[in-house]
């Protein structure tokens, strides 16, 4: 193998190398977009339901 299709070969193997990990920093990316969204969704829902929710004041005990 002559030194220039080693450098190809070597070129071709970099290139995999780095696609192969945009591909997963993309992926990486999807699934944190998708887990903040549904954290977004669940705390406005409880604000929500906090807010509909009736507030239970504690009432003062007499002392007799």
């Amino acid at each position: 193998m002559t030194a220039e299709e080693q450098f190809k070969a070597a070129q071709k193997k970099s290139a995999k190398v780095l696609e192969e990990k945009e591909q997963a920093a993309e992926q990486r990316a999807q699934q944190i977009s998708g887990l903040r969204a549904r954290r977004l969704a669940k705390e406005t829902a409880d604000k929500k339901a906090a807010a509909e929710k009736p507030v239970k004041t504690k009432t003062a005990k007499s002392k007799t």
